[in-house]
This record gives C-alpha cells, sequence and structure tokens, in this order.
C-alpha cells in the first residue's frame, strides 16, 4: 500500500443528549444539509480524480471498538494510544489488487448515538460498509444486530458488509483476561454465527496494536466489491433467506476465521 493521504479532521464530540438540544447539538443539526453537500462533493471528486478503480469503504460500528485505530494503523503503520471520539473523517489509500491499482477512499464515522442522524450522510454512495465490533465487548457484538444491520439495510440495503471483530490481542492475553474476570469475550465460532446471521461477506478477526490481518480486512473489502458473487450464489442465498435460512459462504483468509 503506498500514497496513503488523510481528508477532513474529526470535529468537536461535546454533544449532550437528545431531550435538551445543547448550543452544539443545534450547530450540528443547522449544518446537517451542508455536510451533506460536502460528503457527496467528496465522494464524487475522489471518483473522479482516481485514474484507477475507487472503492468508498465505510466504517461502522459502536463507539471505542477500534474503528479509527484500525484505519490509522492501515494507512500509516502506527498505532494511536489516545482514544479521541470520531465525528467524521477520511483516508484514502491507493492499493494494489491482482496487478491493478484500486484507489480505496475510508469514510470514519461515529458510533455514538448524539449522531445518529449525522453518521448516515457519509453512507452515500458507498460501495462496501466494515461493520466492526469488539471481541472483549457482548454490547458491541450485540449491536450489530440490534443497531447496525438495520440502520444499513435502511439507508443502503443493497451493499456488501465485512464483519470484523478487533481488539483480538486482548481476548488471546491472558493477563488481561485474568484482571477482567467477568469479561464476556466473542468466540471466533460466535463470530461466524454473527456473519451468517447478518448475510455478512465475509468476517475477519484482527488486532490494530499487532497489526495481525488489518490489512486483510482492507483487502477482503476490496475483492468483495471487484469480484462480487457470482449471480447463482446471489441468487441461492436469496432462496435460503425466503425460506428462513441465513446460510452464507464466507471468504477465507489466512490466519483469520472469513
Amino acid at each position: 500500500m503506498s500514497g496513503a493521504g488523510v481528508f477532513g479532521s474529526p470535529a468537536d464530540t461535546s454533544v449532550s443528549g437528545p431531550n435538551t438540544p445543547t448550543y452544539k447539538e443545534q450547530e450540528i443539526r443547522t449544518n446537517l444539509k451542508c455536510c451533506s453537500r460536502r460528503v457527496a462533493v467528496e465522494t464524487d471528486i475522489l471518483r473522479m480524480m482516481s485514474a484507477s478503480k475507487f472503492i468508498k469503504c465505510v466504517t461502522v460500528g459502536d463507539g471505542a471498538v477500534g474503528k479509527t485505530c484500525m484505519l490509522i494503523c492501515y494507512t500509516s503503520n502506527k498505532f494511536p494510544t489516545d482514544y479521541i471520539p470520531t465525528v467524521f473523517d477520511n483516508f484514502s489509500a491507493n492499493v494494489a489488487v491482482d496487478g491493478s491499482i484500486v484507489n480505496l477512499g475510508l469514510w470514519d464515522t461515529a458510533g455514538q448515538e448524539d449522531y445518529s442522524r449525522l453518521r448516515p450522510l457519509s453512507y452515500r454512495g458507498a460501495d462496501i460498509f466494515v461493520l466492526a465490533f469488539s471481541l472483549i465487548s457482548r454490547a458491541s457484538y450485540e449491536n450489530v444486530l440490534k443497531k447496525w444491520m438495520p440502520e444499513l439495510r435502511r439507508f443502503a440495503p443493497n451493499v456488501p458488509v465485512v464483519l470484523v471483530g478487533t481488539k483480538l490481542d486482548l481476548r488471546e492475553d491472558r493477563g488481561y483476561l485474568a484482571d477482567h474476570m467477568g469479561s464476556n469475550i466473542i468466540t471466533t465460532a460466535q463470530g461466524e454465527e454473527l456473519r451468517k446471521q447478518i448475510g455478512a461477506a465475509a468476517y475477519i478477526e484482527c488486532s490494530s496494536k499487532t497489526q495481525q490481518n488489518v490489512k486483510a480486512v482492507f483487502d477482503t473489502a476490496i475483492k468483495v466489491v471487484i469480484q462480487p458473487p457470482r449471480r447463482k450464489e446471489i441468487a441461492r442465498k436469496k432462496r435460503h433467506r425466503s425460506t428462513g435460512c441465513s446460510i452464507v459462504r464466507g471468504i477465507v483468509c489466512g490466519g483469520c476465521a472469513a
């Protein structure tokens, strides 16, 4: 991967609850239309500027599951130590895939409920979603079905999803597990079962801290877009869904469950 660049910057995240609108909330709501235009323009500009194929990849998932860390690790090979909640941020990277260059546009989104109206603006023109949950957070795992899939299917019903379990290093850290005896970790089998339930194209477990499988996440996302399932396979999946089944074949990546 080469030519990584960064567009935009995180905005102020000091927003209170929805029942009592604060000045910051009012400001965000006032600027929704302006932000929507910005997202549309940035997406269109990146598509036009790219001499190679442009793919828009949007990361979603609960706050603090490691979406931003994963993106920073992928684009700069650095692991950020400070947690800064994201509101909206863009990254861009040129990636070599099967001998050709793909311009991968990466959209980082905020998982906090305060930005539930702002977040879908980034979904416009998405080619693929990377839906992340933490392997050491049962709540983030459950929210994939409760919150994220309903939102994605509402605003982008036909866009494929790659499911990602983050913080793999902590799930395998005996010291961490000993210090957090109450932690209800997510197993690989549970992640794979969730993939089947939501019909995701692949499931991958990764660690931004050790960089394990981080590249595999986005390589898989690219391949899902440029090598979509055959029409017969899509028809087979639809038939299974119509009969109440959700059996989906995954993509297998070296060293990860996909």
